[in-house]
């Protein structure tokens, strides 16, 4: 190594590791105020015929299901479907909030693979 050169680390690229480092504590900050904002929010799924509804968090934490005295008098097999169908319902619907939420987020950063 020659006298006066160093490892190619100077003051631009400081400013740039400065600035890295201030979005990346933006972005954490962001994403906690995401996260309790995805626990208090109420998305709800739903069977195609409307009998039977279920109510998951941002997170996809459940937090209620309703049937109908209709979706009931089905049967056990129908019954089963038809809240298997609600819950995909509300899964993607919370998802599809998710990953929204995250790209405002991240949104002008440049993030690799976001």
């Amino acid at each position: 190594m020659t006298k006066g050169q160093g490892f190619g680390f100077g003051l631009g690229k400081m400013k740039e590791l400065a600035e890295a480092f201030k979005k990346a504590q933006e972005v954490q900050q962001g994403a906690k105020q995401l996260q309790e904002e995805l626990e208090r929010m109420e998305i709800e799924g739903s069977s195609e015929d409307g009998t039977v509804k279920v109510v998951l968090s941002g997170n996809q934490e459940p937090i209620r299901v309703t049937i109908s005295p209709d979706a009931m008098a089905q049967g056990a097999e129908a019954l089963s479907e038809v809240v298997t169908i609600a819950m995909r319902d509300a899964y993607d619907k919370s998802t599809a909030t998710m990953r929204e939420r995250m790209e405002e987020l991240t949104s002008g950063l440049n993030l690799p693979g976001m």
